[in-house]
């Protein structure tokens, strides 16, 4: 499971990097048909903002694959032992069904019936709905991020009390 994780990873950071640095490229260009042309590119204009909404939701994924995701941790700083393991739990608990309610129900119903009325973005051309895909690959990728961190979580929690219980018995 981890060589998974390791090449989820290694996948997630080269293709947000890519993204941005197209990103980078088309708003500089935007920038420089703008101000020194005087023809602002449409195009990239628009495309800017679709790799921005990608970029932003699959680095968020992939952030949360680092465990580096924004999270306020009061709590969880002051606990220890398995309490601490429950509440970590719990915390990848919530950002599963937050990822699937929001981001792979919400998400795919949106691309789908976006899909379905055939809007088109006004310069590029494409099909708006394929463009709102990222929501559930986004929320994908944290369900799958979550089920992991999950799984080392209960046997985090197994593997204390098996060996509390060993030295109780000594």
């Amino acid at each position: 499971m981890k060589k998974l994780v390791k090449y989820i990873n290694k996948g997630l950071a080269a293709f947000t990097v890519s993204l941005s640095t197209f990103l980078v490229l088309c708003v500089v260009w935007q920038v420089l048909s703008r101000y020194i042309i005087g023809r602002p590119s449409t195009v990239t204009d628009e495309l800017a903002r679709y790799l921005f909404m990608w970029v932003a939701l699959v680095g968020a994924a992939y952030t949360t694959g680092q465990k580096r995701h924004l999270a306020i941790d009061l709590l969880t700083m002051k606990l220890k032992g398995k309490y601490k393991v429950i509440n970590e739990l719990i915390i990848q608990m919530a950002i599963a069904v937050f990822a699937f309610v929001v981001l792979v129900y919400g998400g795919s119903n949106l691309a789908i019936k976006t899909l379905a009325t055939g809007q088109l973005t006004p310069a590029l051309g494409w099909e708006m709905g394929y463009i709102y895909f990222c929501l559930p690959i986004s929320g994908a990728l944290m369900i799958f991020y979550s089920v992991v961190y999950s799984i080392e979580k209960i046997q985090q929690l197994f593997s204390n009390h098996v060996a509390l219980s060993n030295v109780q018995q000594n």
